[in-house]
């Protein structure tokens, strides 16, 4: 579930869902005891006291699981949340069992609260308006009469669920956004430093190297070409400091992102849908295609064929990069990182890796290489 507007990305920040449901840990334990000393003063009323200490029982076990449960982000699912509104329902519905008739106020009195709240933490507005709809149906059905203060109750209920639910998704969203930027800024700190000993040592050295090439005859040309062409890339990529470390905020479409490499030379397949993904994983997975590229360009050959297609499924981005070139043994890429040369391990592998997606090489002598770049979708309902 998602909220509304620019808050339906999905946005989740385990640290702060972590407070959040901390907090509705205390909550719960409050709320419960309370529930169980409301009962304890009122159990001489009750028609099925027995029934009633049962149901107060379930309540102080299922408040200890649920709390043990939503401690790890992992299980902070359906198959908790789910059994947490349904606990405090069948607490509702079973209130006029124990007392014997319509009842004033019900067994978990403000327990249900609890759930409705967890619900909009983890699931947003429309959990918590979910939940609190839930809840509400249950109350108005073993109510005979419909009171002010009845009203009042679900409406706070209601509401509450709406907008803990918002502020929830909003605040998940500001701290991930908080994050991107200073992870942008301790980057551009790090590009800063590291600019200044490239322009020192490299960039210097390409240039002497594409300046004293042609003398070198033929082989020296092209010697001095790619030194040029590789110092125009670096010097490039020094001189634009943080300007695409701050930049990716928001959405881009990795469609869009791939139909710009389309070439004489690289043939890239879209679909016909757009594939719309955070901007900073956007272009990240960019730079990963664009490495596999500049490998078939300098492995291969610059008039080498390459074959770039984009999958959207329904839990992942697939995206395949083949060439038409001799392929790789199996063993080279390790022997490479043995050696560390560590290129592809880094511009490729490890991008997707930092991406919590895959990169999986499939090559053999004289057939060619494929990578099959894949991203898992984070859906909204987290």
């Amino acid at each position: 579930m998602s909220t509304s507007g620019r808050v339906e990305t999905d946005r989740r920040h385990v640290p702060v869902q972590d407070i959040l449901l901390r907090a509705l840990a205390v909550l719960r334990l409050v709320v419960l005891l309370n529930a169980v000393v409301l009962y304890a003063m009122g159990v001489d009323d009750a028609a099925r006291p027995v029934l009633g200490w049962v149901v107060v029982a379930a309540l102080v076990a299922w408040s200890a699981l649920a709390v043990w449960a939503y401690a790890a982000p992992a299980r902070r699912t359906a198959v908790w949340l789910v059994p947490d509104l349904v606990v405090a329902v069948a607490g509702i519905v079973l209130t006029p069992l124990v007392k014997g008739g319509p009842p004033d106020a019900t067994l978990p009195g403000f327990y249900v609260m609890v759930a409705v709240l967890t619900w909009a933490v983890v699931w947003h507005w429309q959990g918590g308006l979910a939940a609190a709809v839930v809840v509400t149906v249950a109350d108005l059905s073993i109510r005979e009469e419909f009171t002010q203060q009845n009203y009042g109750n679900i409406f706070l209920l209601l509401v509450g669920g709406a907008i803990i639910g918002f502020l929830s998704a909003l605040l998940q969203q500001t701290a991930a956004q908080r994050d991107t930027a200073e992870r942008a800024a301790a980057a551009a700190e790090e590009r800063t430093r590291l600019a200044r000993v490239v322009h020192d040592g490299v960039l210097q050295v390409l240039a002497l190297v594409q300046r004293r090439g042609p003398e070198l005859g033929d082989e020296g040309r092209e010697l001095g070409r790619l030194a040029g062409e590789q110092e125009g890339r670096l010097r490039s990529l020094v001189q634009q400091g943080s300007r695409e470390l701050v930049a990716p905020l928001g959405e881009r479409d990795l469609a869009e992102l791939l139909g710009e490499l389309d070439g004489p030379r690289v043939h890239v397949a879209l679909p016909a849908e757009p594939a719309v993904l955070p901007a900073e994983q956007a272009s990240e997975l960019l730079s990963a295609v664009e490495a596999c590229l500049s490998n078939v360009r300098h492995h291969v050959g610059r008039d080498a064929e390459a074959w770039v297609l984009l999958e959207v499924l329904p839990d992942r981005w697939v995206v395949s990069v083949r060439d038409d070139g001799p392929g790789i043994a199996p063993e080279r890429l390790a022997a490479s990182a043995a050696e560390g040369r560590l290129g592809v391990q880094q511009s490729i592998v490890g991008r997707l890796d930092d991406l919590g997606g895959t990169a999986e090489l499939r090559s053999a002598p004289g057939q060619g290489t494929e990578w099959e770049l894949t991203l898992p979708r984070q859906t909204a309902s987290r």
